[in-house]
């Protein structure tokens, strides 16, 4: 009997087991699956930038167990580079890759959460984004172009830029062509000199036919991959216009909203990843970089004169302040910027800065 019964019990448990998996199963085939396209203002295969895009995509897809599917168009595949911004707000495409300061055309106030001349740096940034409420600033910002925007990446501080002539003087950019975006550009044209707007594809041809006198790109890393020492002789320093460059996801905000919430999080937390890993990637190849760009091929690096930097810095107050008032968005946007700025500077005196200067002798130069 004992047996008989336990066979009974055991036969009656096997079938609920069947039962409740029969019922989930279609729940698990059921689920929607989303293909998206992702377009960027990145050059093909350009590493961390272009590649950083895609591995957003497959990280996504693995997370998401192939429930998000997004397929990556580098600059120009799909649509032109600096029309990324345009393709994502109007829905032709569900997300893209860029930096915010790409569409000060659209509203100057983005240009805070790209980089500040003598603002912030990565850690700073990301300070300001996650715990001060610099990513609030920036959804509202982006929310009247059905936009929503995560930090993806940053470059770290960047090299000041390549030029075909010395820098001695604030003067020397008195009729200077040189191709820089954002802030740092309209600082500058405030210096005298003639800013071109180029997507990355454009630049190393425009410098070597002097189309352009200087540019600046990133740092090391990429500069050596795009061989601008074989068209510009001196490489300056420091990256005083873009201290800690933000790169940007963006969705939009249908395509975003329509998600269930679990694939939402899903989303920032890979856009969040992929931020940390970019740093990452940016830091460990440049030092590699600029010893092989010194050494190899006998790049005259050079430290930007500190009158130089001191007049930049002053024009940089004047355009932040110009720019602010441009629209209330952008005041808002730069006063919260300036505030958190200050409020990081003072722990940053005593914490990052006195650490480094201690160990400075340590990361001297090895020309």
């Amino acid at each position: 009997m004992k047996r008989r019964e336990f066979l009974k019990k055991a036969g009656v448990g096997a079938a609920a087991a069947v039962t409740a998996s029969a019922v989930n199963a279609p729940y698990v085939i059921a689920q929607k699956k989303y293909n998206w396209k992702m377009v960027t203002t990145w050059p093909p295969n350009l590493p961390v930038l272009q590649t950083g895009a895609v591995r957003f995509a497959e990280r996504v897809k693995e997370a998401t167990e192939g429930r998000i599917n997004i397929q990556v168009f580098a600059g120009g595949e799909l649509v032109p580079p600096l029309n990324t911004f345009d393709a994502v707000s109007d829905g032709t495409v569900e997300c893209g890759s860029g930096a915010a300061y790409y569409w000060a055309g659209k509203t100057p106030a983005c240009q805070w959460f790209a980089a500040v001349p003598f603002g912030l740096n990565a850690q700073g940034n990301n300070a300001w984004f996650y715990s001060g409420g610099g990513l609030k600033l920036w959804e509202e910002v982006y929310a009247p172009f059905n936009v929503i925007p995560r930090p993806q990446g940053n470059t770290g501080v960047q090299m000041g830029g390549w030029f075909r002539k010395e820098m001695n003087s604030l003067d020397d950019y008195k009729g200077l062509k040189m191709r820089i975006p954002g802030l740092g550009g309209k600082v500058v044209a405030a210096a005298g000199g003639t800013v071109v707007l180029l997507p990355g594809g454009e630049i190393f041809t425009s410098l070597e036919r002097g189309v352009i006198d200087a540019t600046e790109w990133v740092g090391p890393m990429h500069d050596l991959r795009m061989g601008f020492y074989k068209a510009a002789d001196y490489y300056y320093y420091p990256g005083w216009h873009e201290p800690g460059t933000t790169l940007e996801v963006m969705f939009n905000k249908k395509a975003y909203e329509s998600l269930p919430k679990d694939l939402q999080a899903i989303l920032d937390a890979v856009a969040m990843e992929t931020n940390m890993w970019s740093l990452s990637e940016f830091e460990a190849g440049n030092g590699a970089a600029l010893q092989e760009l010194i050494t190899k091929h006998k790049v005259d690096l050079k430290r930007f004169p500190e009158d130089l930097l001191a007049g930049l810095r002053k024009l940089a107050q004047e355009v932040l302040e110009e720019e602010a008032n441009k629209d209330p968005m952008a005041r808002k946007v730069h006063d919260a910027f300036k505030k958190f700025k200050a409020q990081v500077g003072v722990w940053g005196s005593v914490s990052e800065k006195a650490y480094y200067d201690v160990i400075a002798d340590e990361y001297k130069l090895k020309m």
